[in-house]
């Protein structure tokens, strides 16, 4: 139940960013947003740092679905290359929004939302030291081509029209071909 609960209040808490005109997340706008009373939320939040982090919390658990079921298998014996694959496939074929995008920018301006994003897109992301240079620059590229398709996507400023899709795949597949067995 209580589990049930605190989904309903982090959804209620990104409703509120996605409000036309934008919104921000405080305890009183979020419980109001669900129906609850403040004391309600704050049985379950009861500081808004402690909202905020669930909100990441919940934002990345979306997202790390998504690239394990791009994966399909276990992240701990995924190459690089494997990995900076499956975020790309989960940015480009993942539906986004301003909410996604205003809680993962809302991360610059506090050290805490910081590190819960870091803590959980590390795994994904961190290349070895010892990759060598051409590799990491094919793996980084990648990765931001998909950095970019999916804030253009959430934020709807400028974004890649759907057609364009397929031909990103592929030229992020390009830059991602030279995988080595793992």
């Amino acid at each position: 139940m209580a589990s049930n609960a605190k989904h309903r209040i982090l959804d209620g808490a990104l409703d509120l960013l996605r409000a036309e005109g934008g919104g921000k997340i405080t305890l009183e706008a979020t419980a109001k947003q669900v129906g609850l009373t403040k004391p309600g939320l704050m049985y379950h939040f009861p500081t808004k740092e402690a909202l905020m982090l669930a909100v990441v919390g919940h934002v990345a658990d979306r997202w790390e679905q998504m690239m394990l079921d791009c994966l399909g298998g276990p992240l701990q014996t995924a190459s690089p290359y494997r990995r900076i694959r499956a975020y790309v496939e989960a940015a480009l074929s993942g539906k986004f929004d301003r909410a996604d995008f205003a809680i993962f920018s809302d991360a610059l301006y506090r050290d805490a939302l910081t590190a819960a994003w870091v803590d959980r897109f590390e795994p994904w992301l961190a290349l070895p030291d010892d990759l060598p240079g051409p590799a990491r620059g094919r793996l980084t590229a990648a990765r931001l081509l998909a950095d970019g398709y999916w804030t253009a996507a959430a934020t709807g400023v400028f974004p890649a029209p759907e057609r364009d899709r397929e031909q990103l795949l592929a030229v992020a597949e390009e830059l991602l071909k030279d995988e080595t067995p793992s």
